[in-house]
């Protein structure tokens, strides 16, 4: 199975490395980024020769393809994944929630998206509590000022971060409108609507809290099957405090299980 990485950033250089020291069945047959040279000197060290190609050039190739590209960027690469009849694998779940077109135009092609786990935990029993009736599902995030810095939404605020001595609540409503506001910092709650009961319905909260160290959600769900309480701390990414450093685990995991013998979970 050929694997194409659409980014090659805190996620894709990540991915891109662990397809390189040997996957089952899967080999990494191209990169696509915006940031060409760099990443032509970073996949010069890797084992296997691996070429840099446009995105249409890699969705002509790859069976699969990682996507990994900022936020931005998503519309320019899924449609064309989407367009062949390829398989897409993000954790884009935001950008999802904002083109719900994509999915309708994968049934069409045959192309299949997979939404990855990302930063967030419990989806297989989210998504198993939904084939019977889900009352109510509530996500509250929180994070180190740092990793909500950069967020267009904070930046409009005109808030400091870097100033707060005491936590402070920069959202509360449903999912699809978090999603839309903070499209970069809770793909979980876009994940977690879509795995649920629906954005609309998905109750969340964002946190700025001084005293966090770690991108922390709290997830509680309440079903006619059971009632389930998680919670998740997240170490941020070295190289964006954003994204947490098992985000790109996830993906990893992800696309580990397209050929493994034995699948655990989703």
């Amino acid at each position: 199975m050929k694997i194409g990485i659409a980014g090659f950033g805190t996620i894709g250089k990540k991915v891109a490395l662990a397809l390189d020291q040997g996957m089952e069945g899967v080999e990494l047959c191209g990169v696509y980024t915006r940031s060409v040279e760099a990443a032509r000197t970073a996949l010069a060290q890797f084992k296997r020769p691996v070429p840099v190609m446009s995105m249409v050039e890699l969705a002509a190739v790859a069976d699969v393809v990682v996507e990994c590209v900022p936020k931005q960027a998503f519309i320019e690469v899924a449609p064309q994944v989407i367009a062949r009849g390829k398989l897409l694998v993000t954790v884009s779940g935001a950008a999802l929630l904002e083109h719900p077109e994509l999915i309708v135009e994968a049934r069409r092609t045959g192309s299949r998206i997979i939404l990855a786990t990302g930063a967030l935990l419990g989806l297989d029993a989210v998504r198993a509590a939904a084939e019977g009736q889900i009352h109510s599902v509530s996500i509250v995030t929180r994070k180190p000022p740092r990793s909500l810095a950069n967020a267009p939404t904070v930046q409009k605020m005109g808030i400091d971060l870097g100033a707060l001595t005491a936590p402070l609540q920069l959202f509360s409503g449903n999912a699809r409108d978090g999603a839309r506001l903070f499209p970069a910092n809770v793909n979980v709650a876009a994940a977690l609507g879509l795995a649920g009961i629906g954005p609309e319905r998905t109750r969340l909260e964002i946190w700025a809290d001084p005293a966090c160290t770690r991108n922390t959600h709290t997830i509680v769900v309440d079903a006619d099957s059971a009632r389930l309480e998680m919670r998740i701390e997240n170490v941020p990414a070295e190289e964006n405090p954003g994204t947490a450093r098992i985000t790109a685990l996830s993906v990893i995991a992800c696309v580990r299980a397209l050929t493994a013998t034995l699948r655990i979970g989703t």
